[in-house]
């Protein structure tokens, strides 16, 4: 990490000269800057080094990408603690990172096969096998490439368990069986439903077994968006849950928004990729906007983690 220069003591002249010097610096951006500032500005695509005060929420927004997507960039970053100098990367609009890969990786200057499995904590042959008509003397800065992960992810959850706050929607399945469902290959493209969230609560049973599903904290004012093309086939209000919408999308894929304030969307209506369906509500109990997000494939639901990129 770079740092600013000091000079040694010396005569008072020197010292005032010393210290003008480092002053100017200083009003020139050299100094370790506080988050929000010029430093973190056009980082998307970027390696970055963390700074003092830096928190990885404040790096996700200034970069425009949600702190999930950025942490799951960075596999061996512990979000709660982010440690000076440490090298973060920024990932573009064009990578994708689903929970068990493979990731969509796009080369950057001074990339190698080695140096890219080393990230990703995943092997060079793997990386080499998923992308066979790819030289990897010959790799071209912006190209695109697979890298699959050497294990499904075992990855610590950004939350910690709790005791449900909200009820789960209903399942019309046994817990056991919700994830024999294999995910489509066509969901790559589909996007999470909102830009700013944390992840308060996984997708999994709680410690009473009960399934539950996916619980995304937000921002004041945040609406939920589609995460794929498809038709409204609910949108009112369900007991325990608020408002409600469920949509369907192709291959028997149904995508569920729960505690919403007020509704985008009417039932019968067919809705594009990103298009606004709710505001998300208070939850009275916490005080966070929490959306109670669920998906499904033929009734059953599915991690999104295992669908969304």
């Amino acid at each position: 990490m770079a740092e600013c220069p000091v000079a040694r003591q010396g005569s008072s002249h020197r010292y005032l000269l010393v210290t003008l010097i480092l002053t100017l610096v200083v009003l020139a951006g050299c100094a370790a800057p506080s988050p929000g500032t010029s430093r973190l500005k056009s980082i998307t695509g970027q390696w970055i080094e963390v700074q003092r005060g830096d928190t990885l929420g404040a790096i996700a927004r200034r970069a425009g990408v949600p702190v999930e997507r950025l942490s799951r960039f960075n596999p061996d970053t512990d979000p709660d603690r982010l440690l000076i100098g440490q090298r973060l990367l920024v990932p573009t609009q064009q990578e994708r990172a689903p929970r068990d890969g493979p990731y969509r990786y796009q080369v950057r200057p001074g990339d190698t096969y080695t140096a890219i499995a080393q990230h990703f904590d995943t092997r060079t042959s793997r990386i080499q096998k998923a992308n066979p008509r790819v030289e990897p003397t010959q790799l071209a800065v912006g190209q695109l490439i697979q890298v699959p992960l050497a294990k499904t992810s075992s990855r610590p959850s950004s939350s910690t368990p709790q005791k449900p706050e909200t009820p789960a929607v209903a399942s019309t399945s046994s817990p056991e069986s919700s994830d024999d469902n294999e995910p489509p290959d066509n969901t790559q493209d589909w996007s999470w439903p909102l830009d700013d969230y944390r992840i308060e609560r996984d997708y999994g049973k709680n410690q009473h077994g009960t399934l539950q599903p996916m619980l995304l904290a937000t921002t004041q004012g945040a609406h939920a968006r589609a995460v794929a093309d498809g038709d409204v086939k609910f949108a009112g209000s369900m007991r325990q849950l608020g408002r409600v919408v469920i949509i369907h999308h192709p291959n028997n894929l149904q995508s569920v928004y729960a505690q919403c304030d007020t509704l985008d969307v009417d039932a019968g209506s067919t809705i594009e990729q990103n298009s606004p369906v709710c505001k998300v509500a208070r939850n009275n109990v916490t005080q966070r906007y929490d959306l109670l997000f669920d998906m499904r494939r033929g009734g059953k639901p599915m991690d999104p983690q295992r669908l969304l990129p």
